[in-house]
């Protein structure tokens, strides 16, 4: 019977992982103040020193007076929310604490679609007046003439 672990030894082992996993897991939450991510405060998306500009920025916008990171940045459906900001999270801490990620700051795919539809969202009237007076386009992309709208 080499190499079988009797259970009390499995129990163990599996005890130890999880208390390893949710240690960090807590330290981390504590440490980069993981309640904040929740809320729609703003300031919480600069607590990641490389966010500083891109909320300096928005401080000066006019999107400052009607927008928060939220409106523009996840769906507004609470489940595709918090799914957003989780997924967010992850890859966003990953990034960070690698050093993994491109400067300037891109925006992903994924992301660009929710801020996409965010624009066409609040203005809506606007937008569809746009997409139906290209010639050869089918809609128009926002993002392509105004990315730095609401970063200045």
């Amino acid at each position: 019977m080499r190499g079988r672990q009797t259970p009390m030894v499995a129990a163990l082992s599996f005890s130890a992982v999880l208390g390893v996993a949710l240690g960090l897991g807590f330290y981390t939450l504590i440490y980069a103040r993981g309640a904040s991510y929740l809320t729609d405060d703003p300031a919480a998306c600069a607590n990641c020193h490389i966010m500083s500009e891109h909320y300096a920025a928005w401080m000066k916008s006019s999107h400052r007076h009607v927008a928060v990171c939220n409106d523009c940045h996840t769906p507004h459906a609470p489940l595709p929310k918090y799914a957003t900001k989780a997924a967010n999270g992850f890859w966003h801490s990953f990034a960070f604490t690698s050093g993994e990620f491109p400067e300037p700051l891109r925006i992903k795919d994924a992301n660009r679609r929710v801020t996409e539809a965010a624009c066409r969202r609040c203005h809506g009237a606007v937008v569809t007046a746009m997409d139906t007076g290209h010639a050869g386009a089918r809609t128009v992309a926002c993002l392509r003439c105004h990315g730095r709208v609401g970063h200045l």
